[in-house]
């Protein structure tokens, strides 16, 4: 009964992961859509959004920011106990490494495109200020995690980096370290509590 029943949540895990899979890339082809017409109209530029004239300055800020991101969400596991923290993400722990490899991918491509690549392009236009655009769009990252306001420490958990990333993308003026930086965040932290490397405080 017992093997009946781990097939029937495998079965349903790799159904949801796959479905949030098409929904991610689903989304990441719109935004690339979006992008495309801000380009096309000139509201953009491509050395906006992939430049590549400082390669060993995007390449340490990269380095950096992926290293210290993920040592802040240790040490945030280790200081916060496990009742505050949002067990939604525990789920795809239990894929294969190669299915949450895509799933993050996609999904950290999909959130920094539609965040940084539209809406803090976008707002920076309207407002002139790098900061400015920069909190803006984090307020409206924090919306769209709902799940999180049940346990308000969880915004912590995302603020910081969204302020980082949004400071990245205008510090290299090319979306894909941001990306980047975002996936290896969420890989790095997904790995260590899949295999057990870290857990959360009791």
């Amino acid at each position: 009964m017992d093997q009946v029943e781990n097939r029937y949540e495998k079965s349903t895990q790799d159904s949801k992961t796959k479905d949030m899979i098409i929904v991610f890339s689903s989304f990441t082809f719109v935004c690339f859509a979006i992008i495309f017409g801000l380009l096309v109209y000139d509201v953009l530029t491509i050395q906006n959004l992939l430049s590549f004239d400082q390669p060993m300055k995007s390449i340490m800020i990269l380095v950096i920011s992926s290293i210290a991101l993920v040592v802040y969400g240790v040490v945030l596991t280790f200081i916060i106990p496990s009742n505050y923290i949002d067990d939604n993400n525990n789920s795809y722990q239990d894929d294969s490494l190669s299915k949450i490899f895509i799933l993050m991918f996609i999904a950290a491509m999909f959130e920094e495109t539609f965040f940084r690549g539209i809406i803090q392009n976008v707002l920076f236009l309207f407002t002139t200020h790098e900061w400015v655009a920069i909190l803006l769009t984090t307020g409206l990252f924090l919306l769209i995690h709902i799940q999180y306001f049940k346990k308000p420490i969880m915004l912590l958990n995302i603020c910081i980096p969204s302020l980082i990333f949004g400071w990245i993308y205008f510090k290299t003026n090319n979306l894909l370290v941001p990306i980047l930086v975002h996936f290896i965040m969420n890989i790095g932290m997904t790995t260590l509590f899949k295999y057990k490397i870290i857990s959360v405080k009791k």
